[in-house]
């Protein structure tokens, strides 16, 4: 049987993102450049970012990460949808590094042993760790968490395969409770990442309408309504599950509002607006006097 790396090596780089670092950090340090922010209120405890090709939807993603830059948590959390066929309902990595071309960034090995034996007590089933898995929808955050962020930081990766609200509400309670008292993250800062695009495939028009109904499920803080909207065929995300979990983690660990930054779709980038994806940046925050 074949040794499992230490290192996770990336399936996507030179597809999906640039392989040059240099090219690569440049477009990145682009994109969140060009992102006009309005003025937040609070600490950001969370961020929800698109995942598709940097080309089409970078300029969306530098807007949710423009609002990271010069923080410096220990640890982020990057939960994302996993679209490949595994059968168990959440899933992580059997390696102890992502490795994109800016370099490795360490599992928190630790806090994922911790979040498994949460999730048992929550849910009944913990994390299956996986190795050298194809999955898009994490990697493609990391290059913008290597350069936004001031400082090294520990990788908490999860991928949510049944997108369900009993999954997503467990999830995001067991993520909460990593930095409560007598966890392993207690008095460590956490920032979450929810990745997930929006409707997929519909016309320019009929995506837009789709899209604010979610859009609107986020704004009002409403995990709840985040999933029941795409069950009932009013808005779609393939990220549903991780949008969710982390509109939990955030409520339980004190944050009051989330904000769209930004919206678009793959016709602002291709001129095709007969089949688009949408995609939208958001921001989630906690009033700074709130423990």
């Amino acid at each position: 049987m074949n040794e499992i790396s230490d290192v996770r090596p990336s399936p996507i780089a030179g597809q999906w993102y640039a392989r040059n670092a240099a090219q690569l950090s440049d477009q990145v340090d682009g994109y969140m450049n060009a992102a006009e922010l309005p003025d937040l209120e609070g600490d950001v405890v969370a961020v929800i970012a698109p995942h598709a090709g940097h080309v089409y939807s970078g300029p969306v993603a530098g807007y949710a990460f423009a609002t990271l830059r010069e923080l410096s948590p220990q640890v982020v959390a990057v939960i994302s949808p996993m679209h490949h066929p595994y059968f168990e309902p959440l899933l992580t990595t059997s390696h102890a590094y992502y490795e994109t071309p800016l370099g490795e960034i360490p599992v928190d090995c630790r806090a994922l042993d911790d979040l498994d034996k949460l999730l048992k007590e929550e849910l009944g089933s913990g994390l299956r760790r996986v190795a050298y898995d194809q999955e898009h929808s994490l990697e493609i955050e990391l290059p913008f968490l290597q350069r936004a962020l001031s400082k090294p930081f520990r990788l908490l990766p999860v991928m949510v395969r049944e997108q369900s609200a009993r999954v997503a509400r467990a999830l995001g309670r067991s993520l909460a409770r990593l930095v409560s008292p007598g966890c392993v993250l207690e008095d460590q800062e956490m920032i979450l990442v929810a990745s997930t695009d929006l409707s997929h495939f519909y016309s320019q028009s009929v995506a837009v309408t789709l899209d604010k109904v979610m859009l609107r499920r986020v704004e009002e803080f409403d995990p709840e309504g985040v999933i029941s909207t795409e069950e009932r065929g009013e808005g779609f995300a393939c990220g549903r599950g991780a949008m969710a979990a982390v509109l939990w983690a955030a409520k339980e660990l004190g944050a009051d509002r989330a904000q769209v930054l930004n919206y678009a779709t793959s016709g602002d980038v291709t001129g095709d607006y007969e089949r688009v994806v949408g995609y939208a940046a958001a921001v989630i925050t906690r009033q700074a006097d709130v423990a």
